[in-house]
Parts: structure tokens; C-alpha cells; sequence
């Protein structure tokens, strides 16, 4: 965008992309085209979500990142109706020939049949237990969970098997399945991951516009570690110049809720999602969009985004450095830089399947 122009104006009220441009593997492009012109201060129209369900063959994903704790995930679903214009998950709906923009928070895939598909994979002889990550791409809470209820199918596998999990997840429906989770932590077999951006509602209900308010998600921490899940605060991600300013503020309102732990992702902007964000800044925030983007350049050596291992996650340089800084020194007053004690493999056992016995021998 050049200047002068006039920002993007928004496709659907109540999201959070201004464009759903096509696919990158797609032949031809798409251009929405209207004859009879809204006129000035006419309201967008309200864009539906649509799912469509997939029958999966797989369940369990092998993760090979040196910059993540786990070696396997598990997603319910693809896209996200929670609609982060930050997500880095965004450019994965391409693979589906769907647009990253508003494509990615309105047409879902739900996969019914992942938990069943899951046991089978548990039981394989060959299979080696190690904890599970579940929202490490797309939030297994988001609103459409209410309808399929597949996170909870998967929990049930999970606790049958005493199979260790890490959940993250922003979405207050958690607290359904606190009667599996609270069981599951009293065996030390599950932690969850509550990620609080801003402590600002107006911010959050603009980069988040389909996620629980700031309060409501420390009311979810607040719940899980009353019902004894132990609860990590994930002050991501953090935004130059738009959100950095709250890391302490949001660091204390999570440990005053009850987390024990907490960790940091500074702003990721891989392929589509660049693009997406600097049109959301344009149109909300267009004063502090070179403050925000440069300080992403300095980090990035002159780039928007690198995904260099071991600094894509939190860039490089004096900015970065300090508030990798700020991060430490608030967790060590709050007491939030205690590691949290690996989740248990030794109790993963294969239960018998109905109407199985047991052998003698």
C-alpha cells in the first residue's frame, strides 16, 4: 500500500482480516466484485462460518523443531474461528487451495473421527509414548469445539491411557473438561497453556475478535488451578510497539490468577500472514505501523520474518535482548521461573478393548 491510499476496509464485520486473498497454489486469482456500491458508513456484511468435516487417517503429527519442546501434536481442527490476525498457523489453509485471510476464520475443517483414529495409533505395538502438544497450531477451544465436542473425545482417549498432554489454548470452553483434566494433573499426566496478549480489551478485541476477554481468560486460569491443573501464563505474542509495553502487567494479573509458569513468542509474520497484519495495522493503528514493522526489520536482519532456527521465535539484536530481559527479571519477582516438572510417560498403559479379557498367561 502506497501512501495516500486509504486503508483496506474490513469484508466481515466481526473479523479480524481485511482481505481473503487466494491461495498461492492456486492457478487463477479471485476478486470479490459488487455492482451496486454500499454507500458511505453502510455496514459490512456478517460473514457466516462454514465447516465442512474430514475423515482423518492419522492423528498423531512428528514434530522435528529444535525450537519446540515436543516431538508430536495433535490438532481437532483446521482453521480457526478465534481469528488472531497474528496467527502464524494462517498460512496452512493454502494447503487446503483456502485463503489464509478470511477463509482461515470462517471455513473450517472439524475431523470427527480424530480420537478414534487416535486409539488405534496409541495401541500400535510400535508406538513410544511422550507428552502430546494439542493447539500448538489451532486452538482445539475454539467455539465450534461447543458443537463436536472432539477435544473432549480425545481427552477421554488420552486419560484411558494415561498418555501425558500439553494443551494451549485461549478459549474458556477448557473449563467443560475440567472432570478429565483435574484427575489427569493429580497423576501429573497433562499442563495447560494459557495465552493472554493484552490486558487492554478494545487491543484484544481487535487482534482477537472471536477470543474470551482479557478477564475472562485470567478467570480460566483462575479456574484450572483451583480444580489443581497446572497452568502456564503465554504472554504471546509480544508486538513492538503495540502490546510490549504490558508484559509485566500481564505477567502479574496471570500469577495473581494462579499460574506457576509463563513463556514469550515475540510476533511471528511467516509468508501470508506479513501482508495480512501490516493491512490490520493500516486500518486500526496506521500512526504506529512503521514503529512496529521497523522494530520487526531490526530483529529479522532487514526482513519481516526470518524462520532461522533458534531465533524465529524471538529475533536477534538490542530489542529483542531487552525484552527477553524484562521477561526474566518479572518472572523471577513473581515467582514464574520454576520449572514445571515433567509430565509423567511411566504410567501409559494400553487398556483392553471392549469386550476383550484379559490373558491367563
Amino acid at each position: 500500500m502506497t501512501s495516500g491510499e486509504a486503508p483496506p476496509r474490513s469484508l466481515a464485520k466481526g473479523r479480524a482480516a481485511l482481505t481473503n486473498e487466494t491461495p498461492r497454489y492456486e492457478a487463477f486469482a479471485r476478486e470479490n466484485t459488487c455492482d451496486d456500491w454500499p454507500g458511505d458508513g453502510e455496514e459490512p456484511p456478517v460473514l457466516r462460518t462454514e465447516v465442512r468435516e474430514e475423515q482423518v487417517r492419522s492423528a498423531i503429527n512428528r514434530v522435528k523443531s529444535p525450537d519446540l519442546p515436543f516431538d508430536r501434536s495433535l490438532n481437532p481442527y483446521r482453521g480457526c474461528e478465534h481469528g488472531c490476525i497474528y496467527c502464524f498457523a494462517r498460512p496452512t489453509h493454502a494447503y487446503l487451495n483456502l485463503s489464509p485471510g478470511l477463509d482461515f476464520e470462517t471455513k473450517l475443517i472439524a475431523r470427527p473421527n480424530i480420537a478414534e483414529v487416535l486409539e488405534q495409533e496409541l495401541r500400535a505395538r510400535r508406538y513410544k509414548v511422550a507428552p502430546l502438544a494439542i493447539g500448538s497450531n489451532t486452538d482445539p477451544y475454539q467455539p465450534i469445539e461447543k458443537e463436536y465436542e472432539t477435544m473432549r473425545d480425545i481427552l477421554q482417549v488420552l486419560a484411558r491411557f494415561n498418555h501425558p498432554v500439553a494443551i494451549v489454548t485461549k478459549g474458556s470452553l477448557i473449563e467443560r473438561d475440567i472432570d478429565i483434566l483435574a484427575p489427569m494433573a493429580e497423576r501429573g499426566l497433562v499442563r495447560v497453556g494459557v495465552s493472554v496478549t493484552s490486558m487492554d480489551a478494545k487491543l484484544s478485541r481487535l487482534l482477537e475478535p472471536r477470543v474470551p476477554a482479557p478477564a475472562r481468560r485470567l478467570k480460566v486460569i483462575e479456574n484450572l488451578t483451583d480444580a489443581g491443573i497446572p497452568v502456564r501464563a503465554m504472554v504471546s505474542p509480544m508486538i513492538p510497539g503495540l502490546n510490549d509495553h504490558e508484559m509485566e502487567a500481564i505477567l502479574r494479573a496471570c500469577r495473581s490468577a494462579g499460574a506457576t509458569a509463563a513463556s514469550w513468542i515475540m510476533l511471528r509474520l511467516p509468508q501470508e500472514v506479513s501482508p495480512l497484519f501490516k493491512s490490520w495495522l493500516e486500518e486500526h493503528y496506521p500512526a504506529k505501523i512503521e514503529k512496529v514493522m521497523g522494530k520487526l526489520r531490526d530483529m529479522h536482519g532487514g526482513k519481516e520474518y526470518s524462520s532461522s532456527w533458534h531465533q524465529r521465535m524471538r529475533g536477534e539484536g538490542p530489542y529483542a535482548a531487552l525484552l527477553g530481559a524484562r521477561f526474566r527479571q518479572a518472572c523471577a519477582r513473581l515467582g514464574l521461573n520454576e520449572d514445571a516438572p515433567d509430565l509423567r510417560c511411566d504410567l501409559f498403559e494400553v487398556p483392553l478393548e471392549n469386550g476383550r479379557q484379559m490373558a491367563l498367561f
